[in-house]
């Protein structure tokens, strides 16, 4: 069964850290993507980890400050985000595609997504 379930969100000081994570059923040949979604804003890419784990994409805005990584045996994807920013603040989904981008049309399972909350 393909199922997505997110999980890690919550509220969090400018300059600090959370990580979120992904729990992947189904999805082992599959690339994961991490996206956001802001009030009033499109949903945008945040990064995405090819099915080996070799491969990883991030987003320019936050480039060095996230990083991906994906355990296929426990079926786990995590976004770790240090450094973080009030203009991080969004509702964070994973999703599953065949294409490896960060590109949201390219993804057609998603979770029902967990807040993200930079605030001091």
């Amino acid at each position: 069964q393909l199922q997505l379930v997110e999980s890690g969100g919550g509220l969090v000081q400018p300059g600090g850290s959370l990580t979120l994570a992904c729990a992947a059923s189904g999805f082992r040949y599959s690339a994961i993507g991490w996206f956001r979604q802001a009030p009033g804003k499109d949903r945008e890419g945040v990064s995405s980890i090819s099915s080996s784990g070799r491969n990883t994409k991030y987003a320019d805005s936050v480039k060095g400050r996230f990083t991906i990584s994906r355990d296929n045996a426990k079926n786990m994807v995590y976004l770790q985000m240090s450094s973080l920013k009030p203009e991080d603040t969004a509702i964070y989904y994973c999703a599953g595609g065949l294409k490896f981008t960060i590109t949201p049309g390219d993804y057609n399972i998603w979770g029902q997504g967990t807040q993200v909350t930079v605030s001091s």
